[in-house]
C-alpha cells in the first residue's frame, strides 16, 4: 500500500483490509480483501499463517476483548480512511472456537443482567406497593371522611414512579401533611369540578382554579375529621 501513514502501535498482529487490488506475492491469489505486509510485500492470510482464523467486526466490545482473551492466534484488522489519512480499526481475527466460547460468555452475562433487571423490577414494585399503600392510609388518616377506593386511587395516581407527581417529590415520599393534601385536591379538583373543561375552553389555570376553589373545599371538608 503507497502511503506515509504509520499503522495502529502495539496493535499485535495487523491485517490490512486492501483499499486497491493487490495480489499475494507467495501464492498469487487475488485480488485481496484481506492481506498481511511483510517487509512491504503482500501475503493472502492462507499464506501468512491465518487463513484458518474469523472475522470479528468492531461494534461489540465485549465480544471482542472476550474472543482475543479465548483465541490462541488473534490479529487486529484495519484499513486506511484516505480522507482522515490514518488506518482505522474494522474488527479482529481470532479462532472460530475462541469467538464460540465468547458468545457463550457474553450470553451468560446478558442472561445474568436480564435476571437482575427482573429482580429489580420485583424490588421496586413492592417498594412501590408499600408505598402506594402507606400513602392512601395517609390520605384516609388526614381525611377520614374519603372512600377507601377513593383514596386508594389517589395514591395510586400520585405515588406513580417515574411520573413527576407530588407523590414521587420529596415531601411526597416523606408523608408529608402538605405533599399528601396536595394529592387530594389536584385529585378533587379535576374529578369533582368543571376545571379541565374551564381549562379546554381557554380559562388561565389561576382564574379556572379560582372559579372551582368553593367545590373543592367543600368535597375537602365532608372528608375532613368532624370537630366534636
Amino acid at each position: 500500500m503507497t502511503t506515509t501513514a504509520t499503522p495502529p502501535a502495539r496493535a499485535g498482529l495487523l491485517v490490512f483490509q486492501a483499499v486497491k487490488r493487490r495480489h499475494c506475492a507467495e501464492c498469487r491469489t487475488g485480488p485481496l480483501a484481506l492481506l498481511v505486509l511483510e517487509e512491504g510485500v503482500p501475503r493472502c492470510l492462507d499464506c501468512a499463517d491465518l487463513g484458518h482464523l474469523v472475522f470479528l467486526p468492531r461494534g461489540d466490545t465485549a465480544l471482542t476483548r472476550r474472543s482475543r482473551e479465548e483465541s490462541g492466534l488473534s490479529a487486529v484488522v484495519v484499513r486506511f480512511n484516505r480522507r482522515k489519512s490514518r488506518y482505522e480499526r474494522q474488527g479482529v481475527l481470532v479462532e472460530e472456537a475462541a469467538l464460540a466460547r465468547a458468545e457463550e460468555r457474553c450470553l451468560a452475562d446478558a442472561e445474568a443482567r436480564r435476571r437482575r433487571r427482573a429482580r429489580d423490577a420485583r424490588r421496586r414494585a413492592a417498594q412501590d406497593m408499600l408505598f402506594t399503600q402507606a400513602f392512601g392510609d395517609t390520605i384516609l388518616r388526614l381525611f377520614p371522611g374519603c372512600p377507601q377506593e377513593r383514596a386508594r386511587a389517589i395514591a395510586a395516581h400520585a405515588s406513580l414512579r417515574g411520573s413527576g407527581r407530588v407523590g414521587r417529590s420529596a415531601a411526597g415520599r416523606a408523608l408529608s401533611e402538605f405533599a399528601v393534601t396536595s394529592a387530594v385536591i389536584a385529585a378533587v379538583r379535576h374529578a369533582d369540578t368543571p376545571y379541565d373543561q374551564l381549562l379546554m375552553s381557554g380559562v388561565p389555570r389561576p382564574e379556572a382554579r379560582r372559579r372551582t376553589a368553593s367545590t373543592v373545599e367543600a368535597v375537602l371538608r365532608g372528608w375532613r375529621p368532624t370537630r366534636e
